[in-house]
């Protein structure tokens, strides 16, 4: 009789110990796919240009009128726009952008526009790049052709101290597809995933003691490593 005592204690023991076990997997695993979850959103997040603070984050400007180009790169025949972006407050701000010479057709109407070709108003159009720095030439000239861009009127002298300030440091390089880039700390979490998974699953299933099938697999992960 207490031999039947000790058995049925012990089985309510474990059970309560794998319950236990199995809503703190749960809990992990939970945790982690959220923050898998936000770590992805945020890597494919595609921000307005104003909100750019890194290189590394891919951008859009919606463009309203476009200068012709001012500035040209011979060895990727890149070539360098002014831009201007209206809010809905009426409110615009001056951009640098880079395209492609064989895309030139595809903002032509909103070039012709812009120097009163057409009176054909053009639709916004967004484009989509990463930022590059601006480097000390192509400062230089932006400084020196801006003069015929922005209308008389609204016009404000650029120079070297209030640049940034005007026309921020980078221009919109939109010549790149978005990079796909490899992100370690969700790689590590989706591996923490998997292993919480199956620790889930071995102490649903399993008639052994919870901490027997724990012991059990650590032993199996230390003998890889020093296999390594």
């Amino acid at each position: 009789m207490t031999l039947i005592r000790k058995n049925k204690k012990r089985t309510e023991k474990r059970v309560t110990m794998k319950m236990l076990l199995c809503i703190l997997y749960l809990i992990v695993i939970t945790v982690l796919f959220v923050s898998a979850y936000s770590i992805f959103k945020d890597k494919e997040k595609v921000i307005s240009w104003d909100k750019v603070t890194t290189s590394d984050q891919y951008a859009y400007i919606d463009i309203s009128q476009m200068s012709e180009k001012f500035a040209y790169f011979s060895d990727s025949k890149k070539q360098i726009h002014f831009v201007i972006e209206k809010e809905d407050t009426g409110l615009w701000h001056t951009y640098l952008i880079a395209i492609n010479e064989q895309d030139y057709n595809q903002y032509k109407d909103i070039i012709d526009y812009t120097y009163q070709r057409t009176d054909k108003v053009p639709e916004k159009k967004r484009v989509y790049g990463y930022p590059v720095i601006i480097n000390d030439d192509l400062k230089r000239l932006a400084i020196n052709n801006i003069t015929n861009f922005i209308p008389a009127e609204n016009e404000v002298v650029i120079t070297n101290e209030n640049f940034n300030e005007y026309l921020t440091n980078s221009y919109l390089d939109v010549t790149n597809d978005k990079k796909d880039e490899f992100n370690f700390i969700l790689m590590i979490i989706l591996l923490m995933i998997f292993i919480v998974i199956v620790l889930f699953i071995l102490t649903a299933t399993s008639k052994n003691e919870p901490t027997d099938d724990v012991k059990r697999i650590v032993k199996g992960i230390r003998k890889k490593l020093k296999k390594e």
